[in-house]
């Protein structure tokens, strides 16, 4: 595909070149909807997987939004190699001008021949402040309704207590004599809990290699943590966590097959949950939906909730970008 850029205004979008590195850094560490998964150093590591399609919109000389990407058969995804999407602001972004700017991207990419863009919109508890632009720029431009997911998150500043079950678990890993520790090393973990029990009991690898793991978290050391539960000299647990601005994640949490007997998981949960939470207001526990949010996995939303989580909600939409036609930016 050829890369022009289209003008409207004083407005213009292009794709995303790997000279544009440090440009795109710069303006994603600042942004107040974006973490540092959108940073290229994250999202290049897996650069050989996917077709990069990403979008730079510019407000007269300066960059105004970015757009994490790929294009596959045609199609912009953003993006299949991250857990979700956004159109990417910084603070000072004002409504009408960020409508202008998405705007002309979607001129851009269908000047560019791509009919459909699938967004993951970034759930709204990872924005270090109000960002919701992007969903009424869906609406604007018709966009349709994908996929619905339910994520079970811990709000700290309205905090529920662990319910009887998890307290009982807690103090049955005491009883057993567990430890917490923070690791430097990801390897006793994922060789000898994640990777077989994802293989025996799913038949799956986990998303990330080890050697990517580890060359992720050398990258981004403050954002990538691993905790580690023992029982006398072996890890029985742990989980890895990715640590936003605002957010807690256990990207990978596994036991072995004692975890209930020992309480391990309930510890790992309540130490990650705890050590972590200083500067974090949400611990996200990840998806509980399934079937594209149509089908609930009320196992995992009990244990869940019984941790004191409650449900936000993370959309998926298609936008034909031919739509920037209806996007009508007269105001009254």
């Amino acid at each position: 595909m050829s890369t022009p850029t289209k003008k409207t205004s004083n407005y213009t979008a292009r794709r995303y070149t790997k000279a544009d590195a440090a440009l795109w850094n710069d303006f994603v560490r600042t942004a107040k909807n974006a973490t540092f998964l959108f940073d290229r150093d994250f999202m290049d590591y897996h650069s050989d997987r996917f077709t990069d399609f990403s979008v730079l919109i510019f407000k007269d000389d300066t960059l105004y939004a970015v757009l994490p990407a790929n294009v596959k058969e045609g199609k912009l995804i953003s993006h299949q190699g991250l857990t979700y999407g956004s159109f990417v602001l910084q603070d000072s972004a004002k409504l009408l001008y960020a409508l202008e700017a998405f705007k002309e991207m979607l001129r851009f990419l269908a000047s560019e021949m791509i009919i459909i863009l699938e967004i993951r919109v970034i759930p709204t508890f990872y924005n270090v402040m109000p960002s919701d632009e992007l969903a009424y720029f869906l609406f604007k431009a018709n966009a349709t309704l994908l996929k619905r997911d339910v994520l079970m998150v811990i709000d700290n500043d309205h905090k529920l207590k662990f319910q009887k079950n998890r307290r009982e678990g807690i103090n049955k890993a005491i009883r057993n004599g567990l430890k917490i520790k923070i690791e430097d090393t990801f390897d006793d973990f994922w060789n000898d809990v994640l990777i077989p029990n994802l293989k025996n009991k799913h038949g799956i690898a986990p998303v990330h290699s080890l050697e990517e793991i580890k060359l992720l978290a050398a990258r981004f050391p403050a954002n990538i943590k691993q905790v580690n539960v023992y029982k006398d000299d072996k890890v029985v647990a742990g989980t890895t966590v990715f640590l936003t601005e605002t957010t807690i994640h256990p990207q990978y949490v596994s036991g072995n097959a004692d975890k209930n007997s020992y309480g391990s998981l309930d510890l790992a949960y309540d130490f990650i949950i705890n050590h972590f939470k200083k500067d974090k207001r949400y611990f996200d526990f990840n998806i509980s939906s399934e079937e594209n949010g149509k089908v609930l996995n009320s196992g995992l939303i009990f244990w869940k909730e019984s941790c004191g989580a409650r449900t936000f909600t993370a959309d998926t939409y298609e936008i034909h970008t031919a739509n920037y036609k209806q996007i009508d930016i007269t105001v009254k």
